[in-house]
């Protein structure tokens, strides 16, 4: 019985000092970033995709430059900025798929006839679970990040970087 009164008394001993500290839960996710703490304390900007690898096309693009970037990408997505490099729509494998069968003339097509028009996004820190709680809401697979208001592409998030990092 006198060990156990030792640990309690050591355990609240220390979690005394580390409130008197204001050591909190980021700050052991720090120091620990790979336990279950700090993996669920990770932020979008740590797991994304910077702003270079990001694919994206011009509104105006034909839709043969629209697959070559999203083929490169290797995500399955390309972004979608106007001439101020604002982003201004999304354009998925999905979507190709779907204005095939809506029977759209691809060959005289541009991106701005096929894009989503309200992209869903998030910030560059939020956290990843919140990145993939939005992912499995909207059913999508990839989120990009801008910066606001200007609405620039900072990057871009994969459900796979999530499941490499162990968010999900």
């Amino acid at each position: 019985a006198s060990t156990t009164v030792q640990l309690a008394i050591g355990d609240a001993l220390a979690v005394a000092v580390l409130e008197r500290r204001g050591f909190s839960s980021e700050d052991f996710a720090l120091l620990h970033p790979g336990g279950a703490l700090g993996r669920r304390l990770l932020r979008v900007r740590d797991v994304m995709h910077p702003s270079a690898e990001v694919p994206r096309v011009g509104e105006r693009d034909p839709i043969r430059l629209v697959v070559e970037a999203i083929t490169r990408g290797g995500l399955g997505v390309a972004a979608v900025v106007d001439k101020a490099g604002t982003l201004a729509g999304v354009i998925t494998d999905g979507d190709l798929r779907r204005a095939l069968l809506r029977n759209v003339d691809v060959a005289g097509a541009v991106a701005a006839d096929v894009m989503t028009r309200t992209p869903k996004t998030v910030a560059a820190a939020a956290l990843a679970a919140e990145a993939l709680a939005t992912m499995e809401k909207h059913s999508i697979t990839s989120l990009f990040i801008v910066d606001e208001p200007v609405r620039r592409p900072l990057g871009i998030i994969h459900l796979h970087d999530l499941l490499r990092a162990d968010v999900a």
